[in-house]
C-alpha cells in the first residue's frame, strides 16, 4: 500500500502575501508629484497664495501630510515648482529652432509671437495676478518668479543672439543682457497689462502687429548708436 496515497495529496503551499512598503517605483513617484501639482496649481491660481495652505493642497491630492512633506519642504517651494510646471508647459517644442534661420529681424519677430503667445494664456495670466495681488504680503514670492520663472534663461538666449549679430557688426551694444531684458519688456508690458483688464485686450490682427513694431523700434534703437 503506497503510504503517500494512503495520507492524501501533499498540503499545499501557502501563498505570501505581496510585500509593501518600500520606495515607490520611479512611474509611482513621478505620478505623486504631477497629483501634488495639478491639485497645487488649481488652489493657487484659483485661491491665491496666502489662502491656499498645505492641508488644502495635500486634501485635494488625496494624500497625508508627510507624504506631502516627503516630496517638498515648504508652499514656497512648492509654489516655485508650480511656476516651474507652468512654464515648462507654455515652452514651444524644439524651441532651440527659434534662435536659427533667416535674418535677426526675422528670428526677433519670431520670438516676440511665441513670448506674446505664452505671457498671454490664461494660466500665465491667473499665475502673474496671484503674484500681483500677493507680492507684498509674500516677499519670496519675486524670488521664486525670478528663479523658475523662465525670463532669466530668455534673457540669456537672446543676449547670446544680441551679442552674436553685434561682433558680426549688424548691432551696436554695450550691454547685451540689457538689452535683452528690454526687449522682452517691450513685447510683453502694454499687452499683458490689457489682457489684465488694465485696457481693451488686443485682438490676433493687434498682436501681431505689435510684435513687428517692437522688433522694429529695438533694432532701430540697437543701429543708430
Amino acid at each position: 500500500m503506497d503510504v503517500a496515497a494512503a495520507d492524501g495529496p501533499p498540503p499545499r503551499r501557502r501563498r505570501l502575501a505581496p510585500r509593501r512598503g518600500g520606495r515607490p517605483s520611479r512611474a509611482a513617484a513621478e505620478q505623486l508629484g504631477e497629483t501634488i501639482l495639478e491639485a497645487a496649481t488649481g488652489l493657487f491660481l484659483s485661491e491665491g497664495y496666502g489662502v491656499t495652505s498645505i492641508e488644502a493642497v495635500a486634501r485635494r491630492a488625496r494624500i497625508s501630510k508627510r507624504t506631502f512633506y516627503s516630496r517638498f519642504r515648504d508652499k514656497a517651494e512648492l509654489f516655485g515648482a508650480v511656476v516651474h510646471r507652468v512654464v515648462e508647459r507654455l515652452r514651444p517644442p524644439g524651441d532651440a529652432g527659434l534662435f536659427e534661420g533667416g535674418t535677426l529681424e526675422e528670428i526677433l519677430t519670431r520670438l516676440a509671437r511665441v513670448i506674446l503667445h505664452a505671457a498671454l494664456s490664461p494660466q500665465a495670466l491667473a499665475l502673474h495676478r496671484v503674484i500681483l495681488a500677493e507680492a507684498t504680503r509674500f516677499p519670496e514670492l519675486a524670488a521664486v518668479v525670478t528663479e523658475r520663472g523662465g525670463s532669466r534663461e530668455a534673457v540669456t538666449r537672446i543676449a547670446a543672439l544680441l551679442e552674436r549679430e553685434a561682433r558680426a557688426g549688424y548691432l551696436t551694444l554695450e550691454n547685451a543682457p540689457f538689452a535683452a531684458a528690454q526687449f522682452l519688456q517691450m513685447v510683453v508690458a502694454l499687452p499683458q497689462r490689457r489682457a489684465l483688464g488694465l485696457g481693451t485686450p488686443m485682438t490676433p490682427p493687434e498682436l501681431e502687429s505689435w510684435a513687428r513694431d517692437t522688433v522694429t523700434l529695438f533694432l532701430n534703437g540697437c543701429r543708430s548708436r
